[in-house]
């Protein structure tokens, strides 16, 4: 009994939730540094403001080769199908034409790296942005995804559960 109850809770690890480690402040105030959060791509489709961790790759790196293998945690702003377009005089994210209700930022989307808007999102990709928009490398610059664009083959999973800090169990938002 023992032997599988271990056996079952392995291959529920592996392949249904799996455990992330928050590193940097690009999500605060939703997430901060060394939050552990239960992530799973079980049936797993990207939608609009989910949370989700997201593989670096050839496509999806920075400069140097240790940042460029570590997972970023960011916030699904739009889906495929979708165009995002963004004033960086108000900070206000717009998804086809509709302004969007931002009551998780951090702070305001007033940085643009190289990105131009409006930017269409092809079918099968997402555009995701950090909740602490003045500290996140995100969908806003080239050297994130294809152009800012990501392939949704990257997404490891959907987080949906914050188990540390113990004061802050609870679903994410």
């Amino acid at each position: 009994v023992l032997v599988c109850a271990i056996i079952s809770v392995v291959l529920i690890f592996s392949f249904i939730f799996r455990v992330a480690t928050i590193d940097g402040d690009s999500m605060l105030n939703t997430l901060v540094e060394n939050d552990k959060v239960i992530i799973t791509n079980f049936g797993y489709t990207p939608k609009q403001g989910d949370i989700v961790v997201i593989s670096r790759n050839i496509e999806n790196s920075l400069e140097s080769q240790k940042t460029s293998e570590e997972p970023i945690i960011k916030r699904v702003i739009a889906v495929g199908g979708q165009t995002v377009d963004i004033d960086f005089k108000t900070g206000t994210v717009y998804v086809d034409g509709a302004p969007l209700k931002e009551d998780y930022l951090g702070s305001p989307t007033l940085s643009q790296y190289d990105v131009e808007f409006p930017l269409y999102i092809p079918q099968g990709n997402i555009f995701v942005l950090g909740d602490n928009r003045m500290e996140s490398l995100d969908s806003r610059s080239s050297r994130i995804g294809n152009g800012g664009i990501i392939d949704n083959r990257y997404v490891l999973g959907h987080a949906i559960y914050r188990f540390f800090p113990f004061n802050k169990i609870g679903e994410l938002d």
